[in-house]
């Protein structure tokens, strides 16, 4: 059984390792503060576009949500907010570990593809499961000698196509 907390890649391998430790506890960690201060040094800004699958698996119905990082992160700070408003039966950061699964990751020269896929999700105060099962592809690349964010596909289906 894999261990969730623990980085798949050896800290040799410092395009994945890297990009593992940016996308898993450090963007589990912000969004649970809803600090977006904590990430933000994680994107590229210029050129940043960010795909909504709206869980959707024709692309026909993908929208072009975040045109901009500024629009992605009014959007991620409104879900953070939301989620610490709400009241659950376990802890959340372990819970969402546990659902998290990102090991793949392709790198080629100073690009990355990693996909991130979240199956399970979380028991709620009042008896009810708040469901994570969808998955997002990032497309990172190396920029001012650190690997960065500069778009993604998300709010995928987990798995794509019938089941």
């Amino acid at each position: 059984m894999r261990d969730p907390f623990l980085n798949p890649f050896p800290p040799s391998d410092i395009a994945r390792h890297s990009i593992w430790e940016m996308l898993v506890p450090r963007d589990i960690d912000a969004f649970l503060s809803a600090d977006w201060s904590m990430v933000a040094g994680d994107f590229v800004e210029d050129g940043f576009i960010g795909i909504d699958g709206r869980r959707e698996t024709n692309p026909d119905n993908w929208r072009l949500t975040f045109p901009a990082l500024s629009a992605y992160r009014d959007e991620w700070l409104r879900q953070a907010k939301d989620f610490a408003g709400l009241s659950f039966a376990e802890d959340t950061r372990t819970a969402i570990f546990t659902t998290t699964t990102l090991e793949d990751i392709e790198v080629k020269g100073g690009f990355a593809l990693a996909r991130k896929k979240f199956d399970g999700g979380l028991k709620k105060s009042d008896g009810s499961f708040d469901v994570m099962k969808w998955q997002t592809v990032y497309y990172c690349r190396l920029h001012e000698g650190r690997w960065k964010i500069s778009g993604f596909t998300g709010y995928l289906p987990n798995p794509m196509g019938p089941a």
